[in-house]
């Protein structure tokens, strides 16, 4: 009966622990399994070096790397970029593409201070030990198409990758990279340093050029005089002339689109035109500007957009030389009526150039009194044309 017992009792204790230790495991076996099935994910972006001010944007990556033993089925990226307080609405895309997939958008908003933050709309799974790599492009469009924002702009970007994995798991790892803004300039060159009122034309050239890895699309290449010019631009081989556009903020100053209105630059890419002014006959005399300003994304607006204007030449225009009238033919009583007894003169020719040999020193940095005319053009909204920009972005940075 005892031994009876005993036996009982000691199956009873045996099969109540293992019962607790069941109970026990089931309980502490979620903990055990959250700890070790964490995955262990890096990040790795080969951002560019530099990018365009108000270009398109420029391909780089980012790599995703699970560096632990366990999967993860949920891959994140969350980018952060920091331009200053220079950076207006509209003022930077991010695009992404998976598998070769059409680009889309990665939204971008505020998310402190002046930084701009966004996810990848996307998340993808990531085996243990795998690496994936996700196409991105980052651009600083300034703006919108024919509507760009001639007011602010930064010469870099911050920019912060981040990765993690879940519906709110906190970033695992980071990279920060720093990308170079830049923008177009453009530039004269050739410019005669007199010019003739009435007189023949002068001519010089004028370039802009793209020092960036960005392509651009809607380029305006504008040249500034005053009312009293007509310009043309050889174009084929053959010279055209030019419409002036004007603004209500200040008729007197003419601008003409000398590369066409909306042109396309290549990355690292140029374009060059010859330009010849006339100035007309009742231009004042004395010194004036002929300034080059490039303007991406120029909307209806005229001379607003993403600006950066080059350094003006100065041109004096003088009076044409004056001519010697020619005698009107006489004939005298008893002389010959044949054209041997005709009486004549000689006129001087009416300085066919009236231009010296001297140029007149043209750059790439400067702003055109001419073309902004005072200070108060560069008003908000109608008809400002925007000059300043250049400095305020270049005096933010």
């Amino acid at each position: 009966m005892n031994s009876v017992a005993r036996h009982l009792r000691s199956t009873f204790v045996a099969s109540a622990a293992g019962l607790l230790l069941t109970v026990t495991g089931a309980a502490l076996a979620p903990v055990a399994l959250a700890d070790t099935r964490t995955p262990e994910l890096t990040v790795s972006t080969e951002a560019p070096a530099e990018i365009g001010l108000g270009g398109l944007p420029v391909a780089f990556t980012t790599t995703a790397s699970n560096t632990g033993s366990n999967d993860t089925s949920s891959a994140r990226l969350i980018y952060r970029v920091d331009g200053g307080d220079g950076l207006p609405e509209n003022a930077l895309s991010l695009e992404y593409r998976l598998d070769g997939s059409a680009w889309k958008s990665v939204p971008l908003k505020i998310v402190e201070g002046t930084v701009y933050g966004g996810e990848l709309p996307e998340q993808f799974p990531l085996a243990a030990g795998k690496s994936r790599t996700v196409q991105l492009r980052l651009g600083a469009p300034m703006g919108t198409p024919h509507n760009g924002d001639s007011n602010g702009g930064t010469d870099h970007l911050k920019l912060t990758t981040m990765i993690s994995y879940g519906a709110s798991g906190a970033a695992g790892a980071t990279d920060v990279d720093d990308v170079a803004v830049k923008g177009l300039s453009t530039h004269l060159s050739g410019v005669p340093a007199t010019a003739t009122a009435g007189g023949p034309a002068i001519t010089f050239r004028a370039t802009v050029d793209n020092p960036t890895p960005s392509a651009y699309e809607n380029v305006t290449d504008v040249l500034f005089t005053n009312r009293y010019t007509t310009v043309q631009v050889r174009r084929s081989g053959t010279w055209t002339t030019l419409k002036p556009i004007t603004s209500n903020a200040e008729p007197d100053v003419y601008g003409y689109d000398v590369i066409g209105k909306d042109a396309s630059l290549a990355a690292h890419g140029s374009a060059a035109v010859d330009i010849r002014v006339t100035y007309r006959e009742n231009a004042p005399l004395g010194k004036t500007e002929v300034s080059p300003c490039v303007i991406v994304n120029e909307g209806s607006i005229p001379f607003r957009g993403i600006t950066d204007c080059g350094r003006r030449a100065t041109v004096t225009v003088e009076k044409a030389a004056a001519t010697t009238p020619s005698p009107s033919p006489s004939v005298t009583a008893g002389a010959s009526s044949s054209p041997a007894a005709t009486g004549t003169g000689t006129g001087t020719d009416s300085a066919s150039s009236g231009m010296t040999a001297q140029l007149a020193e043209t750059g790439s940095s400067g702003l055109s009194a001419t073309a902004v005319g005072a200070a108060g053009l560069v008003a908000a909204g109608a008809g400002a044309m925007g000059f300043t920009a250049v400095r305020r972005r270049r005096g933010r940075a």
